[in-house]
């Protein structure tokens, strides 16, 4: 709808037209305001985006050969935990968690926590729709969002489903990177539900890397050997300000990059090594 605003001028009638202005033009005056109020909606918006027909026909065939190379390859898998008394000793207590985890892990990661009704941020773009539909298969929940648009609201849906006693998860670095840098999302939501972040990295003897991807994703290969290595629970205060949320978040950063390098590194240790590593991360087991 448009307004047509009448100029005085000296044609016949004494009035010429103006070009018509849509409503919602913003003034110089308002631009910053308005700027700002549409990128607090943006962090609210998850609605999918425009995908071609071509597009949308991929998202089913995607997650149905996910699926299948999944359910295929995952129960050949040999687990081996540490860390994981963190998680367990959490949930026996009827605690719920914020769990955080490197994109580079999400295939070995779904089929080790399948079925566990956990909820994921999921994106709502391409490669977010097509893995809503494989996890989704694996007993997982999803809240909608990410950190360029949607996060907030998929923060309130996780706020949620935590005071109902599930588990959320990040992938942390996802949607699209930078690689190996965490977002705050799992910092922001332990200070508004006080859960703890449980951060975990899986290991793998023997995967495919896709090596041109931006999070170098590994599919591991058929009866591999595969290790979870989970760190101490971080818990963030309520009243937390922005500087102990700073610090919270390199508290999560840093424990993050030591779980990887650990499980990444255990299959090149002898076993002697790997002993000392079991003993030193099942302390409290």
């Amino acid at each position: 709808m448009v307004r047509t605003h009448l100029d005085k001028n000296d044609t016949a009638d004494g009035y010429r037209k103006v070009p018509p202005t849509p409503y919602n033009s913003v003034m110089p005056e308002d631009s910053a305001e308005l700027q700002a109020a549409a990128e607090v909606s943006k962090h609210y918006d998850t609605r999918p985006p425009e995908l071609s027909r071509a597009r949308r026909m991929q998202i089913p065939l995607i997650a149905a050969a996910v699926t299948t190379i999944l359910r295929c390859i995952g129960p050949t898998l040999r687990f081996e935990s540490l860390g994981r008394h963190h998680y367990d000793q959490s949930r026996a207590r009827g605690e719920p968690l914020i769990m955080a985890f490197w994109h580079r892990c999400i295939i070995s990661a779904t089929w080790c926590w399948r079925q566990r009704n956990i909820v994921v941020m999921n994106t709502t773009n391409f490669d977010g729709q097509w893995t809503r539909r494989v996890i989704e298969r694996f007993g997982y929940g999803t809240a909608q969002g990410s950190s360029s648009r949607g996060g907030l609201r998929g923060l309130a849906v996780m706020a949620g489903r935590l005071r109902q006693g599930l588990d959320c998860a990040f992938t942390i670095d996802g949607p699209r990177g930078p690689r190996y840098v965490a977002k705050p999302g799992p910092v922001m939501l332990a200070r508004r539900t006080g859960k703890p972040v449980f951060v975990f990295h899986i290991g793998l003897e023997s995967a495919h890397t896709f090596e041109k991807a931006w999070d170098l994703m590994q599919i591991p290969h058929l009866f591999s050997r595969a290790v979870m290595v989970g760190a101490p629970l971080i818990y963030v205060p309520p009243n937390a300000n922005a500087e102990e949320l700073e610090r919270k978040h390199a508290e999560m950063q840093k424990a993050l990059e030591r779980v990887r390098d650990v499980a990444e590194s255990w299959f090149r240790q002898s076993e002697a090594e790997r002993a000392k590593r079991r003993a030193e991360w099942n302390i409290g087991a």
